[in-house]
């Protein structure tokens, strides 16, 4: 029998992504919005409402589900960080989150697992050079750090209903659709490969489709159940990424420049933290449950992508 997807936050990169590699598996999939008259055109996918700040859900959509997977949260970098806009960061989190508990809780439904996002966010800045982050290490106190720890907090209460609940701290995600690598190529179209800072923080990224098949290879295996990091085996420093990408994609073509921090926090603000930030974060945890990443190192992600 089909099994069917609930999914929040269905409308951006990950979710796109995600919804696609499930509906080529097999799955029903439905995507909570606040306009749920779309009409998606594909077999197999719908739309429900949900308001996080009204706190209401279409609780039949509930009911339907196997499995939740929540991605829903207001862009980290999409806008200045002003207070209006730190808040609503955090509250776009744990608000859905609590929608989310409370419809559980107060559902008759057939939930298996809740798949939740997070971020490597949650670290902060590498305190060894020669120490990766673990799950088990605590939540820096800057800005992003507690941000992700009440994120996670918020939709811990799931535990309690008796679902499996996985949590996964994202990387930097490669994709052709947005995030990361569109702002990496963009200097690129004028032959400038842009090295930010001085290049030699370290970039914890993962591969859009290794990312979609963890959180399906988590939504299927039942061993599977509390926090891991989503990122690949292989980090690299910000200068290789961008020389890599530069070399993949105009071979010869392109001059190196750094980008000086100063210019950085002029133009992002508070934001600039995360692109000079070093993060070393180990992905073991995951390895052992048995998962293989397909792209393990940034020169065959790179070139997938860019080939697409």
């Amino acid at each position: 029998m089909m099994q069917t997807v609930l999914i929040t936050g269905g409308t951006g990169l990950l979710g796109t992504a995600l919804s696609n590699a499930l509906l080529n598996k097999g799955y029903k999939v439905i995507i909570l919005t606040r306009k749920p008259n779309k009409i998606s055109g594909e077999k197999n996918k719908t739309f429900a409402l949900w308001d996080v700040k009204k706190q209401e859900i279409d609780i039949e959509a509930v009911k339907k589900a196997d499995y939740i997977i929540h991605l829903a949260g207001a862009g980290v970098v999409d806008k200045k960080w002003t207070t209006a806009y730190k808040k609503e960061i955090i509250e776009s989190r744990t608000e859905s989150s609590r929608l989310i508990v409370t419809s559980l809780t107060n559902s008759t439904n057939k939930v298996k697992a809740v798949i939740s996002a997070s971020a490597i966010g949650y670290y902060g800045p590498d305190k060894s050079p020669d120490r990766a982050f673990v799950e088990n290490d605590k939540a820096d106190k800057c800005f992003l750090g507690e941000t992700c720890r009440l994120w996670e907090e918020s939709i811990e209460p799931v535990n309690e209903s008796g679902i499996r609940l996985i949590k996964f701290r994202i990387g930097i995600v490669l994709s052709n659709d947005g995030g990361a690598l569109a702002e990496f190529k963009k200097p690129l179209r004028f032959g400038l490969a842009a090295i930010l800072g001085i290049g030699r923080q370290i970039v914890s990224w993962i591969h859009i489709d290794d990312l979609c098949r963890l959180f399906i290879n988590a939504m299927e295996d039942e061993k599977i159940k509390g926090t891991f990091n989503a990122v690949a085996p292989e980090p690299v420093s910000n200068k290789t990424l961008t020389l890599s990408l530069a070399k993949i994609q105009n071979r010869k073509f392109y001059v190196p420049f750094y980008v000086p921090a100063f210019i950085l926090k002029l133009m992002m603000g508070q934001r600039s933290i995360e692109v000079l930030k070093s993060a070393t974060v180990s992905c073991k945890k995951i390895q052992e449950t048995g998962f293989t990443f397909e792209y393990d190192t940034v020169n065959p992600a790179l070139t997938d992508l860019l080939k697409k």
